[in-house]
């Protein structure tokens, strides 16, 4: 292992090509210690996201030591360049896939799906106890027993006699019914 920290960066290279047991592993760990600091800082600086930065070092460290061990590196001792040149088009092409998942967002999605709730917004109790009390018995107890008992719809059935079907149709209704009852602040069915 010594020998491998004291090697320049192409004769580790080579000992990765030649694939020798033994010398190969442990050349692709010193040229891994060696350069993925390294490009990990460069994702630092390109991305400006520590998560994407450590995703482009694996991503990056694995295709050099797989091109290495396949012969496609034409020269080991400008490894460093490589390793830069493959980090600088993983980064190009992470940015690329992110802009285009960007702009897929914007155009299907709308704003309300992908915004969450505002901060300033609260629960009115108060509002909601009066919109439930104003429910018919089984919505209600459709409604409670799925979000507040937390029970399945086969449970919520079995404990009320209804099929699966009739209580998620109970249940769409009801929640329907208490959203138009919250947001207009009507208070009667």
């Amino acid at each position: 292992m010594q020998a491998m920290v004291d090697s320049s960066d192409g004769d580790l290279a080579r000992a990765i090509a030649a694939r020798t047991t033994g010398v190969a592993e442990s050349a692709e760990s010193e040229l891994y210690r060696r350069f993925a600091p390294r490009v990990r800082l460069y994702g630092l600086r390109h991305l400006r996201d520590e998560d994407a930065a450590r995703d482009l070092t694996q991503q990056v460290m694995l295709l050099v030591i797989e091109k290495l061990r396949g012969g496609d590196v034409r020269d080991a001792d400008q490894i460093a360049s490589f390793v830069l040149g493959v980090s600088r088009s993983m980064t190009t092409d992470m940015k690329r896939r992110d802009w285009r998942r960007e702009k897929l967002r914007e155009a299907f999605l709308p704003a309300s799906m992908v915004a969450g709730p505002a901060s300033d917004a609260t629960l009115d109790i108060d509002r909601l106890e009066t919109c439930l009390a104003r429910l018919a018995d089984r919505e209600r107890m459709v409604v409670v027993l799925t979000f507040y008992a937390e029970k399945t719809g086969s449970e919520v059935g079995r404990e009320l006699r209804l099929t699966d079907g009739n209580v998620r149709v109970i249940r769409h209704r009801a929640i329907e019914r208490l959203r138009t009852c919250m947001t207009s602040g009507e208070r009667s069915r």
